[in-house]
């Protein structure tokens, strides 16, 4: 199915449900990208067992979509310093959740408990800050994007998804901040910087 081999078919069947897509992802080393820039597609991240966000969000949509699931990303935009972040969306019982490779203690895992997707756009707010300053960064959150729209090349590619990314990156995306309430907001604390800046993976592992 989508091109794939039984073996990696298989795999992916096994993440049935979004708890399972996310205790995969969370055992994937994090990919840093040290020689430069990747999306890999979920078949690269099957053979090369590493993942940045994007990488692990387009690998739990296509196993959702496996199981009868649409396959949604949604991107986060920020500030011009930090970095942006996507994830997968699902939905049970009409409420939304998402599935999240990250390598911090934050930006993670949702329950389905959101009602609206900027509610769960909105449980992110306060986690997307810079460890330097602690400046929060977060502006905007896209619209579902809908990778099924896209074919089912992008689950076996074996070149980098930079289309996708650029394609996600331009589509339509809505301000969670008016600009008005920004000079109100809080600098996240020392705590908060502290408990941010805890990883899983060190750059210095091999397997990243």
């Amino acid at each position: 199915m989508f091109g794939l081999t039984r073996a990696e078919e298989k795999a992916l069947r096994r993440l049935n449900t979004p708890v399972k897509i996310q205790d995969f992802l969370d055992a994937l080393p994090i990919n840093y990208e040290k020689r430069g820039f990747t999306y890999l597609s979920p078949r690269r991240v099957l053979r090369e067992k590493k993942a940045q966000c994007m990488e692990g969000a387009m690998l739990a949509a296509a196993a959702l979509w496996l199981q009868g699931k649409k396959p949604l990303l949604m991107d986060f935009r920020t500030t011009p310093e930090d970095e942006d972040h996507v994830v997968a969306l699902y939905k049970v019982g009409g409420y939304w959740g998402a599935v999240s490779k990250t390598n911090h203690a934050i930006l993670r895992f949702r329950d389905p408990v959101y009602k609206t997707l900027r509610e769960l756009a909105l449980s992110y707010f306060n986690e997307y800050y810079m460890f330097e300053t602690g400046k929060k960064t977060l502006l905007s959150y896209s619209a579902p994007f809908d990778l099924a729209k896209r074919g089912t090349a992008w689950i076996t590619a074996e070149h980098n998804l930079d289309e996708l990314a650029e394609a996600l990156d331009f589509s339509r995306h809505y301000l969670l901040v008016p600009t008005s309430q920004r000079k109100y907001l809080r600098k996240a604390d020392a705590m908060e910087i502290r408990a941010g800046r805890l990883i899983e993976w060190n750059k210095s592992d091999p397997r990243t």
